[in-house]
């Protein structure tokens, strides 16, 4: 059976904050991305929480965070250790 496609985990109130910083609207930041600006608007109020590949590579871009940024990115659930 074929895997699904990876996804990234992101924070919206980081991705807000970058896009505030730079003086963009979402309409700008999501076009600038090559994503609607629905889709923006439910990333930076949690309503989505996961990105594909390619989104998440555009919006990083859009936002001037180089390629090895994880600034977007929400921490790693670790599993719990065995005791």
């Amino acid at each position: 059976m074929e895997q699904p496609p990876p996804t990234f985990q992101v924070k919206g109130a980081e991705i807000r904050k970058l896009r505030m910083q730079a003086g963009l609207s979402t309409a700008e930041l999501a076009e600038n991305a090559l994503i609607s600006r629905r889709y923006l608007n439910h990333l930076e109020n949690g309503y989505r929480t996961r990105m594909r590949p390619g989104p998440y590579a555009r919006l990083r871009t859009a936002l001037g965070l180089p390629a090895d940024s994880t600034r977007l990115l929400a921490p790693t659930e670790d599993p719990p250790e065995e005791r």
